[in-house]
């Protein structure tokens, strides 16, 4: 069963997507900023990383930049879930290593789908 690290400030939003993904088999392990997301990911290793973008403490460009840097995750898919549109945004989000970009409020099935297309 693959592992998903699911990271926002909202507690709400992490419960949804923790939902979302329970219940299509992945296990979650979520964390509540950047700071955090990264402390765990060095500790465990995720097939996956669902964050959310503006974070106090440590936004998600930030955590999947240095994210990037570590050996286990240069090739992990990283998706973004935020409610930034912009093209600059999401273009910091590519330049940073993100893998792919959800816009909230997201849709489970969007979700799930972009998931499994990003882990092949």
């Amino acid at each position: 069963m693959a592992t998903i690290l699911a990271v926002d400030d909202s507690a709400s939003m992490r419960q949804m997507v923790a939902f979302t993904l329970k219940g299509a088999g992945f296990s979650v392990v979520e964390a509540v900023d950047g700071v955090d997301a990264l402390n765990k990911a060095k500790a465990q290793v995720f097939d996956c990383v669902v964050t959310d973008v503006n974070m106090p403490n440590k936004d998600g460009i930030e955590l999947i930049r240095e994210l990037r840097a570590l050996p286990n995750y240069k090739f992990t898919p990283m998706l973004m879930l935020t409610t930034e549109a912009g093209a600059d945004k999401k273009q910091q989000g590519k330049d940073a290593g993100a893998t792919g970009w959800i816009v909230k409020p997201f849709n489970p099935d969007q979700l799930l789908k972009t998931i499994k297309k990003v882990m092949g």
